[in-house]
C-alpha cells in the first residue's frame, strides 16, 4: 500500500482534462440557444449602466443573478457535481450569491454602478469585457471547438470574472464587501483546480480575482491614506504692530 505522502494533488481528482472540457460541450448543448440569449443579456449591461436609468442598476443586479442561477444549477450541479463531490457544497453559493444580488440589488437598488474614467472602474469593464467575449475564445486558442466555449452564464469562471468586473465598478460599501468574497473563493478553487490538471487556463481566474481585488483596496487606502496624513498647523498671524504716539501736550 502507497504511503499518503505518495499522493499527488492531482491524484485526488477523479477526472481528466479533457473529460473537464467536454462538460462544457454537453452544457452549451443542453442549454442552446441559451448561451447566445445570455451573450446578449451580457451586452446590455454596458448600455444600462451608460442609460443613466434610475433602475439600471437593479436590472443589472437581476441579469448578474440570473447568470449566476443559471450556472449554479445547469453546468454546476447537474453536470460537475457528478464528478466532483466537491461542488455538491458549492452549488447552493452560487444560488447564496445570486440571491444576495437580487435582495441587495435588484429589490433593494442598493448597487449601483459607476461609469467614469477612473482606473479602477475601467478595470472593472475591462474584465467584464474580457469574460463576455474574450474568455469563450479561449476554446479556439486551446484547439478545442467553440462549441466547448466558456460562455457567460453557463460556465462559472467567466460567469464570476463577469460578477467581479461589475462588482469592482460598483459604488464602494458594506453591498459590496458583502457580495466580493464568495466570487473570490471560487476563483481561487478553480485556479487551484485547473492547475492541478496542468493547464495554463488556472491563471485566468486567479488573475480576475487580483485584478478585482487590487481595484477595490488600492483606492480605498490611497484615500485613507490622503485623509489620514500629516496635518499641518496653522501658525495664527499677527496683527501688525502700530507705532505708539506720545501725547503732544505742553510741560508747564
Amino acid at each position: 500500500m502507497l504511503e499518503w505522502w505518495s499522493y499527488r494533488p492531482r491524484d485526488f481528482l477523479l477526472f481528466s482534462e479533457s473529460v473537464y472540457w467536454r462538460l462544457f460541450e454537453l452544457a452549451n448543448d443542453a442549454l442552446w440557444p441559451w448561451p447566445l440569449v445570455a451573450l446578449a443579456l451580457g451586452t446590455g449591461v454596458p448600455a444600462l449602466a451608460w442609460s443613466r436609468l434610475s433602475a439600471a442598476g437593479r436590472f443589472i443586479a437581476a441579469i448578474l443573478a440570473t447568470a449566476l442561477i443559471v450556472t449554479g444549477w445547469a453546468f454546476l450541479w447537474r453536470h460537475y457535481r457528478p464528478i466532483n463531490w466537491v461542488v455538491t457544497y458549492v452549488a447552493p453559493l452560487f444560488a447564496l450569491e445570486a440571491l444576495l444580488l437580487l435582495w441587495l440589488g435588484a429589490v433593494r437598488g442598493k448597487l449601483s454602478f459607476r461609469t467614469d474614467l477612473r482606473w479602477d472602474v475601467l478595470v472593472g469593464w475591462a474584465l467584464f469585457a474580457y469574460a463576455l467575449v474574450l474568455h469563450p475564445l479561449t476554446a479556439l486558442v486551446t484547439g478545442r471547438p467553440l462549441r466547448g466555449a466558456e460562455a457567460f452564464a453557463v460556465a462559472p469562471d467567466p460567469t464570476v470574472v463577469a460578477t467581479l468586473g461589475l462588482l469592482a465598478t460598483a459604488q464602494p460599501g458594506a453591498v459590496r464587501a458583502w457580495l466580493l468574497p464568495l466570487p473570490v473563493l471560487w476563483c481561487l478553487g478553480s485556479g487551484a483546480t485547473l492547475s492541478t490538471l496542468g493547464t495554463w487556463e488556472a491563471w485566468l481566474p486567479l488573475g480576475g480575482a487580483a485584478l478585482t481585488l487590487v481595484a477595490v483596496h488600492l483606492p480605498r487606502q490611497a484615500k485613507a491614506h490622503s485623509a489620514g496624513g500629516p496635518r499641518q498647523e496653522r501658525v495664527p498671524e499677527r496683527a501688525p504692530r502700530t507705532p505708539c504716539k506720545r501725547p503732544s501736550g505742553k510741560r508747564n
